[in-house]
């Protein structure tokens, strides 16, 4: 769900778990993809469902990239994009 409506719970939307992924990376800047989704289920109940679309969220947004050949996510920030 993209657009939270007045019966979602404002934790377990797709925009809460994209600002914690973002959030988290942020910091470490590059963050192996199983070790981010552990990362969301510790933090969000029922994470994992959302885990996916957020990340394509964050990609779209041009805010991450996947590493495919060391399985890890990492923030490429709104500048460094191509």
């Amino acid at each position: 769900m993209l657009r939270p409506t007045k019966h979602s719970h404002p934790d377990r939307t797709l925009i809460n778990v994209a600002y914690l992924v973002l959030q988290h990376i942020r910091i470490i800047r590059l963050v192996g993809y199983s070790d981010l989704r552990n990362f969301v289920k510790k933090k969000v109940s029922g994470g994992d469902i959302f885990f996916l679309p957020s990340l394509n969220f964050l990609y779209l947004l041009g805010l991450i990239e996947y590493r495919p050949k060391i399985d890890a996510v990492e923030y490429v920030g709104p500048n460094e994009t191509i």
